[in-house]
């Protein structure tokens, strides 16, 4: 199956387009761009290199994918953005390739949807199955682990990291890590309990949600320091895998922690 490439698109002959993708008119495909199969480019999107994509992905009208860094520290170097497969980036969606001094590379990874006016800034690395809703931000080297949900108009501060299955509310302004398995939401952000629902739909058992709900409770409810709530969190004998993953990353917390 050869590609479908609007006569009105422009594609740069470095660019390798894969097997039955669907390039619109108006579209920029630059060089060092490369395209996984069955992609479809939207009308007047413009995806600059280097750059490599996935299969399945699906990229609507002017978006812009791979340019380069907001970063005034940028001076041209030949950073990338690696995008994994069956991803949905809407309309007027930013995403910006990496800077040297922070490793050089943004990272998007599978099964994604970013709406429209969505940004993903330079060194960000993005999991699998996260949804960022309307015009959610993220700064530079910001680490979202998979099904994060952001709410639309929701913003992380540079170097903030958003833990897994984690939501943010509309409008959330957070300055700090949000901790895996919370609701967080304000300007500035505060936790909001568990998000037991989102676990639930995700195939998470009762037992482990109630050790997530146990663990919080100590962790941000007890008035203990936070070092020794997380041992008594272990004394108690709340070893579910999603516990221990909770702790290591309040433990890994270099900008601190949302808390109540």
């Amino acid at each position: 199956m050869t590609a479908q490439i609007h006569p009105q698109a422009i594609v740069d002959p470095l660019a390798r387009i894969g097997e039955g993708c669907v390039i619109g008119p108006f579209a920029v495909i630059g060089a060092g761009v490369e395209i996984g199969n069955h992609c479809r480019i939207g009308a007047h999107t413009v995806i600059e290199g280097p750059s490599r994509l996935g299969a399945h992905n699906h990229i609507f009208q002017f978006a812009s994918v791979g340019t380069a860094p907001q970063d005034l520290g940028y001076t041209g170097e030949p950073t990338a953005l690696e995008i994994g497969s069956h991803n949905t980036i809407r309309e007027f969606v930013t995403i910006n390739r990496g800077t040297v001094k922070g490793g050089g590379i943004t990272r998007i990874g599978n099964h994604n949807l970013l709406m429209a006016y969505c940004h993903v800034a330079h060194d960000c690395c993005i999991g699998d199955q996260v949804v960022m809703a309307n015009a959610a931000t993220l700064a530079g080297h910001v680490s979202v682990e998979d099904h994060a949900i952001l709410g639309g108009l929701s913003a992380v501060h540079q170097y903030a990291r958003v833990g897994a299955h984690a939501i943010l509310g509309g409008g959330t302004m957070a300055p700090l890590d949000i901790p895996p398995f919370m609701m967080a939401a304000g300007n500035h952000a505060r936790l909001h309990g568990i998000n037991v629902r989102g676990l639930a739909r995700r195939g998470i058992s009762r037992e482990t949600i109630l050790q997530i709900k146990r663990a919080y409770r100590l962790l941000f409810r007890s008035g203990q320091r936070l070092d020794a709530a997380m041992d008594e969190v272990l004394q108690r004998g709340l070893n579910a895998p999603e516990v221990a993953y909770l702790l290591d990353f309040i433990r890994s917390s270099k900008r601190g922690i949302t808390r109540p």
